[in-house]
């Protein structure tokens, strides 16, 4: 059958059972802002109103079965020029096997610097990995695991 595929894609309302299986599991939800959800009603209402309009809000899926949702939304206030990014994933497939990686041209001081601040770790130099505008340059792997954050929050459940 081959590897499962891994995905981020929209949410959408047939996403509703799905949704309730890690939505309504207090080990998930512990470290969030949002409530377990004790109703299939408040799923199809976050579904509706939080999850579809938002534009960076996206189903983590699993051969397109979502398994959590992660989303990235500005910050407010006085601190306009960042944005928060949070995760949550049903407890099924909580352990060291969860990976985010993001790759940055090692000249990027300041994309480097984000990353580094929102807590991942440099795992390697990738030397003449991309030829960019007729420039071939070095890149950066970084990367964090499931156990190096436990939990990330979703800040717009409700």
């Amino acid at each position: 059958m081959g590897e499962p595929k891994i995905s981020l894609r929209l949410f959408d309302l047939s996403d509703v059972d799905d949704l309730m299986v890690w939505a309504t599991d207090d080990r998930v939800s512990e470290f969030c802002a949002w409530d377990t959800y004790t109703s299939k009603e408040d799923a199809i209402t976050f579904i509706t109103n939080t999850a579809m309009p938002h534009p960076w809000f996206k189903a983590i899926c699993i051969d397109n079965k979502p398994i959590g949702a992660i989303s990235v939304k500005p910050a407010k206030r006085h601190d306009q020029c960042r944005c928060h990014m949070a995760y949550t994933l049903a407890h099924k497939y909580w352990g060291p096997y969860f990976k985010i990686e993001s790759f940055v041209l090692a000249e990027n001081k300041g994309s480097i610097k984000v990353l580094e601040k929102d807590g991942c770790q440099r795992d390697g130099i990738l030397r003449d990995y991309i030829i960019l505008k007729g420039k071939i340059r070095d890149a950066m792997i970084y990367s964090f695991l499931s156990t190096d954050f436990f939990f990330l929050f979703l800040d717009n459940m409700h």
